[in-house]
């Protein structure tokens, strides 16, 4: 019975050995994509805090889509270039400091989904989230989404703020 049993012990023990290798690479690749597609986002602030036009725009699909913080901007390519031509235009256009970045891959690794925080001198903390995808060998932003992130216990006054009739609405000039 003791020998019955440390054989099936041994066996067990051997399996996980011999599966292990695969799962540790299987566990690399996927941390190695991931790493690509932090790398296609860290050049993309790169490129923004530098003002480098034509790498910022670059890095997105044609038909990304670009969503900023007001309910007003949400911009194709072509209209979120022509946003972004004047402030880059002296070689600085804006600066996002990304930090606690997390990627979700598709199961056949062609889509990305990431969320990352982010910090802003003036803004403070942020987040993007962001949807990546693999056109040929190179990773695309296909979607941005800027949010400015509000404590819960802020949540009333932002939304007293929201809410309220603006200085330019009000009729005052």
């Amino acid at each position: 019975m003791l020998k019955m049993i440390c054989g099936i012990f041994a066996c067990v023990i051997l399996i996980g050995c011999a599966s292990s290798p695969d799962v540790r690479r299987a566990d690399l690749h996927e941390q190695g994509v991931a790493f690509d597609v932090g790398l296609v986002l860290e050049q993309f602030h790169f490129a923004a805090d530098q003002g480098l036009f034509d790498m910022y725009f670059g890095l997105m699909k044609d038909d990304v889509v670009f969503l900023g913080t007001d309910e007003s901007e949400r911009w194709g390519k072509a209209e979120f270039m022509e946003y972004a031509r004047d402030p880059f235009s002296d070689g600085h256009g804006w600066t996002y400091k990304p930090r606690d970045r997390s990627v979700i891959l598709s199961d056949d690794e062609q889509i990305a989904w990431v969320d990352e925080v982010l910090d802003h001198d003036r803004y403070g903390v942020l987040r993007g989230t962001a949807v990546l995808e693999l056109i040929g060998e190179d990773w695309k932003i296909a979607q941005y989404n800027l949010t400015m992130l509000v404590p819960n216990e802020k949540m009333g006054e932002v939304v007293e703020v929201i809410r309220s009739p603006s200085v330019e609405s009000s009729g005052n000039d």
